[in-house]
């Protein structure tokens, strides 16, 4: 990001900041501290994810597919904080998709094949909707 634009961003913020009521601010500062505890508890959780896999000397690809998942929580939360209009609802859905594949690649040998045809389906809808998401923000 250019200094440009990460100066437009602060002003933007600021002038938001400034037309908000005492509610809104509220709501912020209690949307911000959620934030900063989902941050933590999801470092905490790549941590003791981390240690597991050191004391256990493997990884296998749960492993690396839950890390992931951290991984895409804490891009999540930058985002929020960066304030980018179509972001915050794509990630989740970034994520919903990871999960899902996860949940293929785990328990694909013992489900049922149309459970993962369902669950293929569910991730291809989801890309779709990202898309839209995505597609319907940058035509602003």
């Amino acid at each position: 990001m250019m200094a440009s634009d990460k100066s437009s961003n602060t002003n933007i913020v600021e002038h938001r900041n400034k037309d908000m009521t005492g509610s809104e601010r509220a709501f912020t500062f209690v949307e911000r501290a959620f934030l900063i505890v989902i941050a933590l508890m999801t470092v905490a959780a790549a941590g003791v994810e981390i240690h597991e896999v050191v004391s256990n000397r493997t990884i296998g690809l749960a492993d690396i597919l839950l890390m992931f998942l951290y991984l895409e929580v804490m891009g999540m939360i930058a985002v929020f904080y960066q304030g980018e209009d179509s972001s915050p609802f794509v990630y989740p859905i970034f994520i919903a998709m990871t999960a899902l594949a996860r949940l293929i690649v785990l328990q694909g040998k013992d489900m049922a094949p149309e459970n993962i045809v369902f669950e293929a389906g569910a991730i291809l809808l989801l890309a779709i909707a990202a898309a839209i998401v995505f597609r319907g923000a940058r035509s602003r």
